[in-house]
């Protein structure tokens, strides 16, 4: 008589990891990267702190709020979970971690993957056959799927005085061009729609291996972000570039948005106009040369967008320097702006410069700073009713969809709020007629197709 088999004893379930990732969007790589490895290891990823065998938190260290932010952060995962490691730009500032929170099972600096996978596997152990085909090729991300960010270098080499990021990311390295082109070509072919380049310094790609040639798909390729560039421009995706420091090379750029190959869109920080001031900051060029300069962008290429962050209150800011700098926004007449009080980072040289700007001043510029380009941008989008133009759309509820333009970075920019969505869906690509605009959005109305 044949014995009835015996069943198959289950296999041991994944070991699960819970994330939390904070900061900018080069922290927010690091936390795909690491996701990506623990995946391909056969780790698997929980929602909540109460499913998760241990918990990684990706923190950021830049500002005191940051800061304050990564250690509560810390905290809660501590206090419902107990098995924490932390990684992140908040690493690499001494014992601020351990001070906080001494039961952490392990502590690493940013961009430190390894470390963070051999302290997973100290304290949680690997499983013992990982298919590395649980892993799609272009990796797990954090964004939705239809947008990415394509971080191309670590680090930087500037040493501006308000700012730690090299004291903690180091200097500069740039990744190899061919490894970048092809990162970017799995996550097209994977529905990417929009590739978001990043990096602490973009324009820098490739000085620190002096520009060496690449190759992507047997074809030489300069490590240079001209080339870079170029090179995305041919896989089918809006290319937008972040981060990008005022070099002169960054006018051959322009060409690219003027023949469509990236969007004509440009994230410079000049973060003031006074010459003492970014004397003071350790920062170059004059707001006559970028005021130049915005004039030929311009004249070569009429719809670029001009995104810039800049600083109000920093020490010795006086008066005067800061109506310099008001000036010179009426003068640029920049697209989008962003604006901070400047605040003290430990170990950043500025803390030592002497006029420190009292906080209800700070407060008052930043205020009437905004107020300024409140109306500069309420005019350009103005300007731009009646237009039709193309629109990415990233969420859809009821009849009503939620788009950016070419002109809209995600998270930072402003929005095109559609009223007869239709079926639209989340990565879509849509015609539209922008019917209002208001200071930071505008509202459309969809071009159906063939009209």
């Amino acid at each position: 008589m044949k014995q009835p088999s015996k069943p198959r004893a289950k296999p041991p379930a994944a070991p699960k990891i819970g994330f939390v990732s904070l900061g900018c969007p080069k922290a927010l790589v690091d936390s795909e990267r690491i996701l990506t490895q623990l995946r391909a290891e056969g780790y698997v990823t929980a929602p909540a702190y109460a499913d998760a065998d241990l918990v990684i938190v990706n923190t950021c260290g830049f500002i005191d709020a940051a800061v304050e932010e990564s250690i509560g952060a810390i905290g809660e995962a501590m206090a419902e979970n107990g098995k924490v490691i932390v990684t992140g730009c908040l690493g690499a500032k001494g014992d601020t971690v351990r001070l906080a929170h001494p039961g952490v099972l392990a502590v690493t600096g940013p961009h430190d993957t390894e470390g963070v996978l051999r302290a997973v596997h100290e304290n949680l152990a690997k499983p013992h056959d990982p298919y590395t085909d649980l892993v799609p090729p272009q990796g797990i991300r954090l964004t939705p799927h239809h947008y990415a960010y394509l971080k191309i270098s670590e680090g930087c080499n500037h040493r501006c005085s308000f700012c730690i990021i090299p004291s903690m990311r180091g200097d500069l390295v740039s990744r190899p061009v061919g490894d970048v082109l092809q990162e970017a070509e799995h996550l097209v072919e994977a529905g990417v729609k929009e590739l978001l380049v990043i990096s602490q310094d973009t324009s820098a790609y490739g000085v620190d291996i002096r520009y060496r040639t690449g190759f992507w798909n047997g074809r030489p390729v300069k490590t240079r972000l001209y080339e870079l560039a170029r090179a995305l421009g041919e896989l089918g995706a809006w290319v937008r570039l972040h981060y990008v420091y005022p070099y002169p090379s960054v006018d051959d750029l322009i060409p690219l948005m003027t023949d469509g190959k990236i969007l004509p869109y440009l994230d410079i920080p000049f973060q003031h106009a006074s010459a003492r001031i970014l004397k003071l900051m350790k920062r170059p060029a004059s707001s006559e040369r970028v005021l130049d300069r915005i004039t030929a962008w311009r004249g070569a290429c009429p719809e670029i967008t001009l995104r810039s962050t800049f600083i109000v209150g920093f020490p010795g800011e006086t008066e005067a320097e800061f109506e310099e700098l008001l000036q010179f926004l009426r003068l640029a007449q920049l697209n989008r702006v962003g604006c901070f009080s400047y605040s003290p980072v430990e170990g950043a040289a500025a803390n030592d410069l002497p006029g420190s700007v009292p906080e209800a001043l700070k407060e008052e510029r930043r205020a009437r700073f905004m107020a300024v380009q409140a109306e500069i941008s309420a005019a350009r989008l103005a300007a731009k009713v009646g237009r039709r133009m193309t629109v990415l759309v990233d969420a859809v509820e009821g009849r009503t969809a939620t788009a950016r333009s070419a002109a809209d970075a995600p998270e930072i920019d402003g929005v095109v709020l559609i009223r007869n969505a239709g079926d639209l869906k989340v990565g879509d690509f849509a015609e539209v007629i922008i019917e209002k605009a208001g200071e930071h959005d505008l509202s459309a109305k969809r071009v159906e197709a063939g009209v």
